[in-house]
């Protein structure tokens, strides 16, 4: 009844403005009615929107327009009337959990550009938890973008969240940027480098009224966007190429422009909105899905760098003997004598072991378009007559229409060299696994290997906000698990990452005999080697906060794993329910913070370590007990500590 008052109230409310103005407002409300996108124009005739959710406006009236071949489409325009139709189904999924809904509410605005008569399509989806829009014009040849109006003017007193580099022009090539937050207000002014951002921005809603995102997904055929703060509270697309623009062949079917919304940081971490307005596969390209397989891979780079091929024969025994299911050549295997047939005789051994080889490229190695990339694919054959499961294709350093295209072509390409795929160097998810599915994981994210760099190293904060900031659009790459070089955090928050950080292909940083070996590390190997990479179910847990703390259980067949980690430099206590679990009695086995035990000198550990002046960690322990549902589990945490919890049903 009280929703029926205020959709009453709020429809008097737009039709009164839009009369003034001589337009219609069109009301889209999601599936549970819940998230209302309103799309109307102003006095001049542009094109407008607003979100509100649970009766209350989170995007103020916005901008929305795209300009083509020097029109501006989102001016002078009339709204035809909208085709509505509504979707509901399921689809298999990989990462956060295995099964995701895609349900929402469609419209098709039919628009028209009053004064050159040009007709286009503004196509809207409102789902339960965020409102997706996008510009489909119609063409044929060359049609060149010039850029959009898209933008969203946040409601005051929410806190942003997005990441920053400040080393020279990385920023917003390689998205490795540390996670930091400033009012709304002031995100025009908090970075250095300028008001770009990289997607996604997060947004901590004034009031509890939850979480918001601004993000994009299903990038193809089109620049990636970025979003310029201009101040106001409002955030505008924004692309590589600036003034200059892009050329796009046919009809443009623009990347989707996307409103997130949570209650909480569960809802958030939750959300499949990103991969849902993204294609299905193909299902000719991916009629035969077998060699796409997630799994751990041990990695030699960030603690030997690349060595030998002994070198690298050694990490596929250690892979084997982990029971991991990958090795990583990185870069430096081209100039071995005799490359290829070097890494032809290590897949060989490899294979004897049950332990596939992923190689690393230079993009531009393959990079060429002549030819439809002629070059990738002569490359690819060579790698899958190797016997090589994988590429790790890195250093493309933007997201121009060139790299997204590039991009693309390596996952159609290596589909059809049955290959699977980890960008570096490159833009944030946008959803491309879902059309993908090779795309075991991408970079895009501030990870563990800058600790050995000039900028390093990780602060136990960035790690607290990941889960909830560049994880929420897609699995990434962090390389986590380094304990010869932690930083200010302790080895049980690096066991701790592990759990709380979603990769198809989880990438152990630390050199696999220091994790088996090390005498204050053995007790936890079998717990090391056994996380899986990806899950059934995720609950993130009751004191979660950005930056501040990160916790969840995650579920795989029927056994559990907790994972915790610290943001704060200073010790906490933290307690959790156990309510996820069934009945019955549970084994837990807990990797905790030894708060009261010696600190574990690091120096000597791994020689070729940058420590940044942190030459001591705090070490850890394991326990074991039993539990149930009814009871909780306390735990002390160190100073960016945290712990791991594995939680086996008793027979």
């Amino acid at each position: 009844m009280i929703r029926d008052i205020f959709f009453a109230a709020l429809i008097s409310v737009l039709i009164q403005t839009a009369a003034a103005s001589g337009s219609t407002a069109e009301l889209m409300s999601s599936p549970d009615g819940q998230v209302v996108a309103t799309l109307f124009t102003n006095e001049e005739g542009a094109l407008r929107y607003q979100v509100e959710w649970k009766g209350r406006v989170i995007i103020e009236p916005s901008a929305l327009g795209i300009s083509v071949d020097g029109l501006s489409l989102g001016s002078n325009v009339e709204i035809g009337e909208p085709a509505v139709s509504a979707t509901d189904e399921t689809y298999a999924t990989r990462g956060v959990h295995s099964i995701a809904r895609n349900h929402y509410k469609r419209w098709l605005f039919p628009i028209t550009h009053q004064p050159s008569g040009r007709n286009y399509t503004l196509e809207t989806r409102v789902y339960d938890d965020g409102v997706a829009i996008r510009y489909v014009v119609p063409g044929e040849g060359t049609q060149h973008v010039d850029g959009e109006s898209s933008s969203w003017k946040v409601i005051p007193d929410s806190k942003a969240w997005y990441f920053e580099r400040l080393t020279k022009g990385w920023k917003l090539k390689s998205y490795a940027g540390e996670w930091l937050a400033t009012d709304i207000d002031n995100l025009a002014e908090a970075s250095p480098v300028g008001p770009v951002q990289g997607t996604p921005i997060v947004l901590e809603l004034p009031s509890d009224l939850g979480f918001a995102a601004i993000t994009k997904a299903a990038t193809y055929n089109y620049s990636g966007m970025r979003l310029k703060a201009i101040g106001h509270r409002t955030l505008v697309a924004d692309f590589t190429e600036g003034n200059s623009g892009f050329d796009v062949e046919g009809t443009i079917a623009t990347p989707w422009r996307v409103t997130m919304l949570a209650d909480d940081l569960n809802e958030l971490v939750g959300s499949d909105l990103v991969k849902n307005l993204n294609p299905k596969p193909d299902k000719e390209l991916f009629a035969d899905t077998s060699y796409i397989r997630p799994g751990r891979t041990v990695w030699s780079w960030e603690t030997l760098g690349l060595g030998t091929p002994e070198t690298q024969r050694e990490f596929v025994d250690l892979a084997a003997e982990m029971g991991f299911e990958y090795t990583t050549i990185d870069d430096g295997w081209k100039d071995w004598i005799r490359p290829w047939e070097t890494v032809g005789g290590l897949v060989e051994h490899a294979a004897s072991k049950d332990v596939g080889v992923w190689l690393w490229v230079h993009s531009q190695d393959i990079r060429s378009p002549e030819n439809d990339y002629q070059q990738m694919r002569d490359y690819f054959f060579r790698v899958s007559q190797t016997g090589a499961v994988g590429l790790k294709i890195d250093f493309m350093n933007g997201e121009s229409k060139e790299l997204v295209d590039f991009e693309i072509a390596v996952l159609r390409n290596a589909a059809k060299a049955r290959l699977m795929i980890n960008f570096h160097g490159c833009h944030a998810s946008t959803g491309e696994e879902r059309t993908y599915p090779n795309e075991m994981t991408r970079e895009g994210i501030r990870g563990i290997e800058v600790n050995k760099m000039r900028e390093g190293p990780i602060p136990a904060f960035h790690n607290a906000a990941l889960p909830f900031t560049r994880f929420i659009v897609g699995h990434a790459d962090y390389t986590p698990a380094l304990f010869s070089n932690p930083g200010p955090t302790t080895w049980a928050h690096q066991v701790a990452t592990l759990v709380l950080f979603t990769s198809g292909l989880q990438t152990y940083a630390e050199h696999p005999g220091t994790m088996m070996n090390a005498r204050d590390l053995q007790e936890a190997s079998h717990i090391l080697q056994n996380v899986p990479p990806v899950w059934d179910e995720t609950i993130v847990l009751e004191g979660s906060k950005i930056g501040s703390l990160a916790g969840m259980a995650r579920r795989t067949g029927d056994q559990w794993f907790v994972g915790v980690v610290n943001g704060e430099q200073q010790a906490r206590d933290f307690e959790t329910s156990l309510t996820f679990l069934g009945n019955g009695e549970y084994c837990v086995e807990i990797i905790r913070d030894d708060i009261d035990g010696a600190p574990i000198d690091l120096v000597g550990m791994n020689a070729k370590a940058k420590l940044h002046g942190y030459n001591t960690t705090t070490g850890l322990v394991v326990d074991k007990h039993l539990l149930r549902r009814s009871e909780t589990l306390d735990m002390r945490l160190a100073p960016g500590g945290g712990f791991v919890a594995r939680l086996t049903k008793r027979d």
